[in-house]
C-alpha cells in the first residue's frame, strides 16, 4: 500500500538523518546517509503516486507543483537553520551546558558551525508519521489493483537484485572517489591523467550496467507474472521497461546538471569571499531555494498549459540559460550574485514540479510508484556521476575555476533536447489504469 510504506520511508529517512549527528567517523556518516537515502527515494515514489492517483485530474500540475516546492521549503529551512545556528552558536552552548550536559559533549555538538545540531534537526519529519497514519488515506486504485490480485506477484527474494545492483553505484563512487583505488594495477601511477579518466568512465559505464539489470529485475519478474496470468497480454512487460529507462533519462538531465553546477554554488560563493563571510553559503542557498520554490509551481503548470514535450525543451533552454548567466556572469559575491542565484534556483528546479507531473503518466497503477520511482531515483545515480565529475574538473582540468567547470556541466541539459523526441505526450490524458 502508498501510506504504508510511505510512512515507513519517512520514519527512515528522518531517524537516520539524525543519527548523522552522532557518527564518530566518515564512514558512519557515509553509512547513516545510505540507509537515509533509502527512505528518501521511497517517500518520493510512493508520496507522488498517492498524490497523483488521490486528487482529480484537473488539479493534477498543481499538486506536482507543490511536491517540488515542499522538497525545496526543505532546503530553505535548513539554509535559514544554518544560518542562525552560525549566529547562536554561543547561546546554544550556554543552554546546552546549563541544562547539565558537559562541557566536552557541548563543544562535540557546536564545533564546526554546529553541523550536529544542524543533521539531529532532520529527526522532525519522524513526527509526520503520525499523522500519516491518522489522516491520509489509501489511494483507491491501489486497493482495487489488490483486490484483482496484482500486488501478489510482487516477490521478496526479487529484491536481492536490488542489492546485486547497489554494487554499481557504489563502484562509481570508489572509482571517483579514491585517487588510487587498490585493484588498480600498479602502473597507475605511471599512467596519464586522460589514461586514468579513461578507465574511470569504463568502470562508471560498467557500473550503469550493473545498476540498471539490478534495479530492473524486481519489476521484470513481476511483470512475467503478471503476463502469465493473462490480464494485460504476454508482451505488456517491454513498452513498462522501456518507459522505466525514459523516464531514467528524462529524471537524469535536470538531477545531474543540478548536482553538478546549481548544488556547488554555495561553495563557489565561500570562494569568492576568501572564508571571510561565513554566511554566504547560507544566503547563496536561501536564494537558490527561494528561487526552487516559485520554479517549481511554475514548471508544472507549464507542462499542463505548453504540454509535456514542449515544455520540457523551454525548461532545458532556460536552464541552461541560468547557469551560464550565475557561473560566467558574476566574479565576485553580492546582490547581482544573489539574484542569478534566485534566477538559477528557479529555472532548474522547474523540472521538479515537471517531474512529478509526468512520470506518474506513464505508467499504469500496478507500477506507478515503482516504475516512476526507478525513473527518478536512477537518474541520482548518474547525478552522483556528475557532482564527483564536477569536482574532478574543478581540481584537475580547471585548477580550482569552480565557474568554468559548473557552466561546462550545465551543457547536460542540451542532451534533454534530444531526450524529449522520444517521449510520449500525455497532456489532458487521465492516468493510465
Amino acid at each position: 500500500g502508498r501510506v504504508r510504506a510511505m510512512t515507513l520511508s519517512v520514519l527512515t529517512y528522518a531517524v537516520f538523518t539524525g543519527l548523522c549527528g552522532l557518527a564518530a567517523e566518515a564512514w558512519q556518516v557515509a553509512a547513516l546517509r545510505f540507509i537515509a537515502s533509502l527512505g528518501m527515494g521511497g517517500e518520493w515514489s510512493l508520496g507522488v503516486a498517492l498524490v497523483m492517483e488521490i486528487w482529480p485530474n484537473k488539479s493534477r500540475a498543481l499538486l506536482a507543483g507543490l511536491i517540488g516546492a515542499a522538497a525545496n521549503v526543505g532546503y530553505l529551512l535548513i539554509a535559514v537553520l544554518g544560518l542562525l545556528l552560525t549566529k547562536l552558536i554561543a547561546p546554544v552552548t550556554s543552554g546546552l551546558l546549563a541544562i547539565g550536559l558537559s562541557d566536552a559533549t557541548v563543544h562535540w555538538l557546536t564545533d564546526y558551525q554546529a553541523w550536529r545540531l544542524l543533521m539531529i534537526s532532520g529527526t522532525a519529519p519522524a513526527l509526520l508519521t503520525f499523522f500519516i497514519r491518522l489522516f491520509v488515506p489509501e489511494s483507491q486504485r491501489w486497493t482495487d489493483e489488490k483486490a484483482r490480485g496484482a500486488a501478489s506477484y510482487w516477490a521478496t527474494g526479487d529484491l536481492l537484485g536490488v542489492l546485486i545492483g547497489a554494487i554499481g553505484p557504489a563502484g562509481i563512487v570508489y572509482f571517483w572517489a579514491v585517487d588510487q583505488p587498490l585493484f588498480f594495477p600498479p602502473v597507475m601511477m605511471e599512467l596519464s591523467a586522460q589514461a586514468v579518466l579513461a578507465l574511470r568512465i569504463a568502470g562508471t559505464m560498467l557500473g550503469l550496467i550493473v545498476a540498471t539489470i539490478g534495479y530492473a529485475f524486481p519489476v521484470l519478474r513481476y511483470l512475467q507474472r503478471d503476463a502469465a496470468s493473462g490480464q494485460h497480454g504476454a508482451d505488456a512487460w517491454k513498452p513498462i521497461l522501456s518507459r522505466m529507462l525514459l523516464a531514467a533519462a528524462l529524471s537524469a538531465v535536470p538531477l545531474l546538471a543540478t548536482w553538478a553546477s546549481v548544488q556547488w554554488a554555495p561553495t563557489w560563493a565561500d570562494k569568492l569571499t576568501q572564508g571571510t563571510m561565513h554566511t554566504a553559503k547560507s544566503w547563496t542557498q536561501i536564494c537558490s531555494a527561494l528561487g526552487a520554490i516559485v520554479g517549481t509551481i511554475v514548471g508544472a503548470l507549464l507542462g499542463h498549459r505548453m504540454g509535456r514535450r514542449l515544455s520540457y525543451v523551454a525548461l532545458c533552454v532556460f536552464a541552461y540559460g541560468s547557469i551560464q548567466l550565475l557561473f560566467l556572469g558574476n566574479q565576485e559575491y553580492g546582490y547581482p550574485f544573489l539574484a542569478s542565484a534566485f534566477i538559477a534556483g528557479f529555472c532548474t528546479a522547474s523540472f521538479y514540479g515537471w517531474l512529478p507531473l509526468y512520470l506518474p503518466e506513464l505508467f499504469p497503477t500496478r507500477v506507478r510508484a515503482t516504475g516512476q520511482g526507478f525513473g527518478f531515483n536512477f537518474g541520482r545515480i548518474l547525478a552522483a556521476v556528475g557532482a564527483l565529475q564536477t569536482g574532478n574538473l574543478i581540481r584537475t582540468y580547471f585548477e580550482g575555476d569552480y565557474a568554468r567547470a559548473c557552466s561546462l556541466m550545465g551543457s547536460i541539459y542540451l542532451v534533454g533536447l534530444v531526450l524529449i523526441a522520444f517521449a510520449p505526450e500525455t497532456r489532458g490524458k487521465p492516468l493510465p489504469e
